[in-house]
């Protein structure tokens, strides 16, 4: 597994001019590293809602590449939404899960399905055309260097 705030910095190295919404337990990560403040999207004060507000940021902005840094809980609490960002397919949005297996904003009660859940799957059963999950912090910096990933 990576730690969360690597996997954070590896994103910022390569953010470029992307926008980037992260949830709330992903925003303790990314205010740490991120020096782009105009390109900060505050997360919402509730689980659930950075998936669809980044598809509203991407078909808004369709010249603008987004970056959401999800949870798994977050994501958890709106399934649905993978669908739709699925049917609508926005070229610009990159949706990263954070998977650390509770929900740390509430106080790390463990989500649903803990070992069982395979949050790339489900997006890929969604209608996600590419989906990936990291182990290695090189995997992951490799992948986001390459110019049509972030």
């Amino acid at each position: 597994m990576i730690p969360a705030f690597d996997a954070v910095r590896a994103i910022h190295k390569c953010q470029g001019e992307a926008m980037v919404l992260p949830t709330v337990t992903e925003y303790r990560y990314w205010k740490a590293v991120s020096d782009r403040e105009d390109l900060d999207i505050t997360p919402p004060d509730s689980m659930g809602p950075a998936s669809s507000m980044g598809l509203g940021l991407a078909l808004a902005n369709p010249d603008k590449k987004i970056v959401v840094l999800d949870g798994d809980g977050s994501i958890l609490m709106n399934l649905g939404s993978l669908v739709t960002i699925a049917g609508k397919n926005p070229s610009n949005l990159v949706h990263f899960v954070f998977q650390d297996n509770e929900y740390f904003t509430t106080g790390g009660q463990p989500i649903p399905g803990v070992g069982l859940v395979n949050l790339a799957g489900i997006a890929e059963a969604a209608g996600f055309p590419i989906t990936y999950e990291f182990d290695d912090l090189e995997d992951l910096f490799f992948l986001l260097r390459l110019p049509f990933h972030l």
